[in-house]
Formats: C-alpha cells, sequence, structure tokens
C-alpha cells in the first residue's frame, strides 16, 4: 500500500476513568469508523465492547459506524454512562454546596 493509498488514524478507548488506550493505525482511504475501530485490536483485547452498542465519536462529536475517516482523525469509543446525567445533577443539587 503506497502512503497516499492509506489514511493515518487515531482509536482511542478508556476502559475505566484512570486508563486510556491509544492506537495509531494506517487504513485503506475510504475505510469507515468501524472498520478503523476493528483495524485497532482494541475490540479483541477488550471483550467488555460491544460491536452492536457501540457509541463513537471523532474529536468528541458522536458520528455513526458508517461515516468515513479522513487523515488524522481520532476515533474514540465511549463507554457507556454509569448514571443518568440528568439524574446525578439531581443528586448533586439536593446534597447542596461544596464546602
Amino acid at each position: 500500500m503506497k502512503p497516499s493509498d492509506d489514511t493515518a488514524v487515531t482509536v482511542a478507548y478508556a476502559p475505566s476513568p484512570n486508563e486510556q488506550r491509544i492506537v495509531q493505525i494506517r487504513v485503506p482511504r475510504g475505510s469507515t469508523v468501524q472498520e478503523a475501530i476493528r483495524a485497532s485490536g482494541l475490540l479483541d483485547a477488550f471483550w467488555t465492547i460491544d460491536p452492536a452498542q457501540l457509541a463513537v465519536g471523532i474529536f468528541g462529536e458522536r458520528v455513526p459506524l458508517d461515516r468515513c475517516v479522513e487523515d488524522g482523525d481520532r476515533v474514540e469509543i465511549y463507554r457507556p454512562l454509569l448514571a443518568d446525567p440528568k439524574d446525578a445533577r439531581r443528586r448533586r443539587a439536593k446534597r447542596g454546596p461544596r464546602g
């Protein structure tokens, strides 16, 4: 594969709040987000990632799995939320200000 025929992409996943895995790969030009994730090997390394339930983004913006990646993209695999953000905010408000 000639350099002009492929795309440099970073795939990132944080299996926990204190751990982050970042893999730099090259994929054929026109590859999708899903293909880049598969090529990264992260699905094999982390069995907890459910390919059917993947929430993904590029540079913090949610995108569909069939979006084509571009040179320099950072594909991010998001973990499921542990708590609904609205419920968590309400609980914090009930506790009152810290200090």
